[in-house]
């Protein structure tokens, strides 16, 4: 999804995104064998676009983490990080092909699973209630995840406020002190344009200290930190999450004591 969206950006004025799939076999030092993939059977997809292109030097830096060609405030320049961690934590390997005017190919390579894979049994999870009736504030910079959300949470019987971005969020916040409504629980995105979800739960802390928070965030554990969060002291949801996972964990964090608060 984020090398589809990526090719979208590159091409403004329209262009052609191909899908590949393919099983591949690489052997040797042939051709056939880019120079950073190990021989091996491997399965092999391919997105290309026909938009802009790269240069050498983007090229170059297209997976650090924070880099971006993108304007100031629409792109966080961890989208291709994020893909590369996937790839290399899949034992995979990620590369790019590109000329500015040329579009650009980038090619994942996996390795092959020959063998029957034996399908996962899912632990069985203790009922947790999921409703509730506590006001939510949510600040999401992605519409469709924002919208998503609030729904979800409407149907489980919460209050929900919803902001695109930390400014947003910060101005319903005040809305609520003014009228003096408790905000029972921020739920945030770790990175957001113009801020970030800790940055966030800290100017609201200050104002509405019995506020608890809960992030969630798709990139990997090292952008996370790179935050100032540790999985590990912080109440966290990870990105892609099923409704159900979302209001058990909702649910979790709300009930919490002062004494075990996050």
């Amino acid at each position: 999804m984020n090398l589809a969206v990526n090719a979208h950006d590159a091409m403004p004025e329209g262009g052609r995104l191909t899908v590949e799939t393919a099983n591949v076999e690489l052997e040797g030092t042939t051709a056939d064998r880019p120079a950073f993939v190990p021989p091996g059977s491997y399965v092999m997809l391919a997105v290309s676009d026909t938009g802009v292109g790269m240069d050498d030097a983007t090229r170059a830096r297209v997976f650090e983490p924070f880099f971006t060609t993108k304007a100031k405030g629409t792109g966080t320049g961890l989208g291709l990080a994020t893909v590369y961690g996937i790839v290399k934590q899949s034992g995979g390997f990620i590369d790019v092909a590109s000329q500015p005017g040329h579009g650009a190919t980038f090619r994942i390579y996996l390795p092959q699973v020959l063998e029957r894979v034996e399908a996962a049994m899912l632990p069985q999870v203790a009922a947790i209630p999921s409703h509730g009736s506590e006001t939510i504030l949510m600040a999401e910079d992605e519409s469709t995840i924002r919208e998503l959300v609030s729904e979800v949470l409407r149907a489980q019987g919460y209050r929900i406020m919803a902001a695109r971005d930390v400014a947003e969020a910060i101005r319903i916040s005040q809305e609520c002190q003014a009228r003096n409504t408790p905000i029972h629980l921020l739920l945030t995105d770790v990175v957001m344009p113009g801020g970030s979800g800790r940055e966030l739960a800290e100017r609201l802390g200050a104002v509405m200290p019995d506020t608890k928070v809960l992030y969630m965030s798709g990139y990997t554990d090292d952008a996370i930190l790179q935050h100032g969060l540790s999985q590990a002291e912080v109440a966290f949801l990870r990105k892609p999450f099923t409704p159900d996972a979302l209001a058990r964990k909702i649910r979790e964090v709300l009930d919490k004591t002062e004494a075990g608060k996050t």
